[in-house]
């Protein structure tokens, strides 16, 4: 990717984060709010994007007159097609190719995949990974969807993630670049992980977080320990004007604070910054 000379100018948030609410609370929140898109992860009860009600044959025209009426933007379609797993590696790549189809039909430019199952690194197999990111890059490539991977696990080592990307040797893939997971598990500074990863960032995910005896304890943005600022240093001197997208993970922490606090406050505290 080429860093164009524009300052980031675009926030969204992860559907992850508010799991009780409808599409239209979606939608009045980034109105209101001041949300230049929605990362669509699940929306109430069904966490499959193409079997959303709103995306459907029947609604989905009027779902995209809606949301371009009101100014907003679906950046981002993440899914959970895990490109690690030999056991139901076929169904997890019908996954992704019906992501990739749904972010044709909506205009949205990028699909996210997972090449590691949880935040902390497991046990993969690289090289099977880069044999299924090769396949579905080929099936986006044609529809004009890029495949992003997640600094995610064994792939938060950007080191490794740069390595898997540069192999696929494709423009039609890139990075996701989820702040956390690089600083937190892998101690890497985030000038590090920006500088392995910079030619290949599409979308951030962004939270912060503190260690509490040796446990993980979520924070609004500014009340941890991840150096945010620095980071939005980082994206200007670099031109980055792509989206970050907060990603509070409240559907499967379910005592943290509410959607409504947290995206407000991260709105102003981004655009504070930017």
């Amino acid at each position: 990717m080429i860093l164009s000379e524009v300052v980031i100018t675009k926030i969204s948030f992860s559907t992850l984060g508010c799991p009780n609410w409808s599409w239209e609370d979606m939608l009045s929140t980034a109105r209101d709010i001041g949300f230049d898109g929605i990362e669509i992860r699940g929306i109430e009860n069904e966490m499959y994007a193409p079997s959303i009600k709103q995306f459907s044959a029947e609604d989905i025209d009027l779902t995209k007159k809606k949301i371009a009426k009101i100014g907003i933007e679906i950046p981002c379609l993440s899914s959970a097609c895990y490109l690690f797993d030999k056991t139901n590696i076929d169904k997890q790549l019908q996954e992704g190719t019906e992501y990739i189809e749904l972010a044709a039909k909506l205009e949205t430019p990028y699909v996210r995949v997972l090449g590691d199952a949880q935040p902390k690194p497991g046990d993969v197999d690289i090289e099977f990974v880069l044999e299924n990111l090769k396949k579905l890059t080929d099936i986006a490539t044609p529809k004009g969807i890029k495949i992003l991977i997640e600094t995610n696990g064994v792939f938060a080592d950007s080191k490794v993630l740069r390595s898997l990307i540069t192999a696929v040797d494709s423009d039609n893939v890139g990075v996701l670049w989820d702040i956390h997971h690089p600083f937190r598990f892998f101690d890497e500074p985030v000038e590090y992980t920006f500088e392995n990863l910079k030619d290949y960032i599409c979308f951030l995910h962004v939270k912060d977080s503190l260690v509490i005896d040796g446990i993980v304890k979520y924070k609004k943005m500014g009340y941890g320990d991840i150096p945010i600022k620095t980071i939005i240093r980082l994206l200007k001197e670099n031109d980055y004007k792509g989206y970050i997208s907060v990603e509070w993970i409240k559907r499967w922490c379910i005592d943290l604070e509410e959607p409504e606090i947290v995206f407000s406050h991260f709105a102003g505290y981004m655009k504070g910054l930017i």
